[in-house]
């Protein structure tokens, strides 16, 4: 009963309270105030709620973000710092880059390379950004001009670019001048070419050059005629002793026999160029074959030679078709016919092989005239 009167008298206290402030002037200024002090505890305690929301997030990111750190693999020249993410700067990450992007720069020096069992010299050539031209060029004594001279364990010189490597001899005529002219190419270019070593004050008088007997100089830009051992031209059968100098095989001189139609057909089956295409370095095509599969004589003729060839061509057969034209087949496994036989166009002759300086079994493939040699692609059906 009594805490009911006290209940009573409590809220009848505070209502005279309300009534005296009414009396006075200052419940509005109570109302604003009482409005004012509860937004500011309603905007706290939102501001309290969004960080207790937001703190456990982020600090499950960073825990993620440092785990992801230990995974990164450092760029090379950068270093880590404890406690500091290496691949971040102020706060903003930096995408690791696995590859590196280097430009293509020139190269100056003479590089050695051993040759591998399936290189050719239109490879090696294009690896090195250069002509087959300059792979023959700058190896004279090694591959004597002859592309079929290219084995496994040869070491050729690499030039920097395209030119020529000769030996300098103080009995050139014209000094440096005659012997860039003799080149194609220029003094100051010969001069100037790291890979020779020159410096104009010890080079002195370039008409009378100090520089020793001997010495290889790299000619930038330089060529030259190069040296066919293939087969001399105009091997006909009124002369093929022409082609003793080729080897054994050579015939001695024929009178009458077959005589071409002046048409040609492919000599083997595959009619695939395989490794060497018909090029100023290399005057033929190579057909890709088996060993023992068929050679067949590309259009009548006679035989004017039939055995082994001295520089690289291993047993070889010519054929003179007796109106201007004759064939060649070299790297032969065999062959079935003998110097002054006629023959008719799509006779067998022999078979592919890999004789003489052959990387694998192929059939070298010639038609040449009294004056140049042709591209047997450019007249083959």
């Amino acid at each position: 009963m009594n805490f009911m009167d006290n209940g009573k008298g409590s809220r009848g206290l505070f209502a005279q309270f309300m009534d005296v402030l009414l009396s006075i002037g200052l419940g509005e200024w109570m109302l604003r105030a009482g409005t004012t002090i509860l937004s500011v505890v309603m905007i706290g305690v939102v501001i309290w709620l969004a960080q207790a929301y937001y703190a456990q997030p982020a600090k499950a990111g960073s825990a993620a973000q440092a785990s992801a750190t230990e995974a990164v693999v450092v760029v090379e020249g950068i270093d880590n710092v404890p406690g500091q993410n290496a691949n971040t700067f102020d706060g903003i990450p930096r995408v690791a880059q696995p590859y590196t992007t280097i430009p293509t720069r020139p190269r100056q020096e003479i590089v050695e390379y051993i040759v591998v069992d399936g290189d050719t010299v239109f490879g090696i050539a294009d690896k090195f950004g250069l002509t087959p031209e300059t792979v023959l060029w700058g190896n004279y004594n090694v591959l004597l001009d002859n592309p079929h001279s290219l084995s496994a364990g040869q070491e050729l010189l690499i030039l920097p670019s395209d030119g020529v490597y000769w030996q300098w001899l103080s009995a050139n005529k014209g000094g440096l001048p005659g012997f860039a002219k003799f080149f194609g190419a220029n003094v100051d270019d010969i001069l100037n070419a790291p890979a020779n070593n020159l410096a104009l004050t010890a080079v002195g008088d370039i008409n009378n050059p100090n520089i020793a007997d001997g010495t290889w100089l790299f000619v930038p830009g330089g060529r030259r005629e190069l040296i066919s051992w293939s087969a001399p031209l105009g091997v006909t059968r009124d002369n093929p002793a022409s082609a003793r100098v080729l080897g054994p095989g050579a015939c001695d001189a024929v009178s009458g026999g077959a005589v071409g139609y002046g048409t040609f057909i492919w000599p083997a089956n595959d009619h695939f160029v395989s490794g060497y295409g018909f090029s100023e370095v290399h005057r033929g095509i190579d057909l890709a074959g088996n060993t023992g599969e068929a050679v067949y004589a590309t259009d009548a003729g006679v035989i004017v030679y039939a055995g082994w060839n001295n520089y690289g061509y291993g047993n070889m057969v010519m054929i003179d078709h007796g109106n201007g034209f004759q064939s060649l087949y070299a790297h032969l496994s065999a062959y079935n016919v003998g110097c002054g036989q006629s023959v008719g166009q799509g006779d067998v002759i022999g078979a592919i092989g890999s004789t003489g300086n052959s990387s694998g079994s192929h059939l070298h493939f010639e038609i040449l005239s009294a004056s140049t040699k042709i591209n047997p692609i450019d007249v083959l059906p």
